[in-house]
C-alpha cells in the first residue's frame, strides 16, 4: 500500500519538513488534508492517530509515525537507494556526529529561532506589528549561535560533516517564513559566508525549490 501523509498541507515547520523529505527520496505518497481551520486535528479519527492532535503522521501500510524528525528519519533508512543519502555512514564516530548535530540543530538552532517566530511570524499573523525592542535580543541571541556556526561550516561542507544530511534540511522548519514574513535574512549575512554559503546550498535546492512553489502534491490519488 501507498505511504499516507496527513498534514496541514503548509509547506513550513513540520510539515514542510516530511514534504521535503519524501520529495528529496522521491517517495510515492497519498497527501491527506488535514483542515486545521475546522480542527480536523481534534477529531477522533485523527486523534487515534496522533494522541497530541497535531500534524504530520504518515500510515505506512499500518505503521503510523508522528512527530516530524522520527518521520523524517524513518523515510530516509527505509528508502536509502531513493535519491540522496540522508543518514550518516556506517561507523559509529559517524553515527555520533550525526547524533551530535542533530542536538545542536535542536538546541541551539531551532529553540531560538522559535522564539523569532513568535515576535515575526506570530505578531503578523495577529496583525501586530514587530517590535524593534523585543526583537533585537532575539537576533542577538540567534546571531551568537550562528558564530559558532560559521566556524563549524569553515571546516566542512555542512553541519554534521562534507556531506549532506537530514540535519542540514531540518534548518529549513521555520527560518524560511521568518524570512518570508519579516524580511529578516539573518542566514545571508555577509559578514558569516560559510554560513550564506550552507544556507544558499539548502534553499536552492531543486526538492526545495519545487515545494515551495508547487504546495504539497501527493503523487498518487
Amino acid at each position: 500500500m501507498v505511504l499516507k501523509f496527513f498534514s496541514s498541507g503548509r509547506v513550513s515547520g513540520g510539515t514542510g519538513l516530511v514534504a521535503l523529505v519524501l520529495a528529496e527520496k522521491r517517495i510515492p505518497f497519498q497527501h491527506i488534508h488535514v483542515d486545521l481551520s475546522r480542527q480536523g486535528q481534534k477529531s477522533p479519527e485523527h486523534l487515534a492517530r496522533q494522541p497530541f492532535g497535531q500534524v504530520p503522521v504518515i500510515d505506512d501500510d499500518g505503521f503510523v509515525l508522528y512527530e516530524s524528525r522520527a518521520i523524517c528519519r524513518y523515510l530516509a533508512e527505509k528508502y536509502p537507494e531513493h535519491g540522496p543519502n540522508l543518514l550518516p555512514g556506517p561507523t559509529i564516530r559517524e553515527r555520533a556526529l550525526f547524533e551530535q548535530a542533530a542536538s545542536v540543530e535542536f538546541a541551539d538552532f531551532h529553540i531560538f529561532v522559535v522564539r523569532l517566530a513568535g515576535e515575526t511570524v506570530g505578531k503578523a499573523l495577529r496583525g501586530l506589528p514587530i517590535d524593534p525592542i523585543a526583537l533585537s535580543p532575539l537576533l542577538a541571541q540567534l546571531g551568537a549561535k550562528l558564530d559558532v556556526y560559521e566556524r563549524i561550516l569553515s571546516r566542512q561542507a555542512y553541519i554534521a560533516g562534507n556531506e549532506l544530511s537530514l540535519v542540514d534540511l531540518f534548518h529549513l522548519n521555520t527560518m524560511p517564513i521568518i524570512i518570508d514574513t519579516s524580511g529578516l535574512d539573518i542566514m545571508s549575512n555577509p559578514a558569516r559566508p560559510n554560513v550564506a554559503r550552507w544556507w544558499e546550498s539548502l534553499t536552492t535546492r531543486p526538492a526545495w525549490i519545487g515545494l515551495r512553489r508547487d504546495g504539497i502534491r501527493g503523487t498518487v490519488p
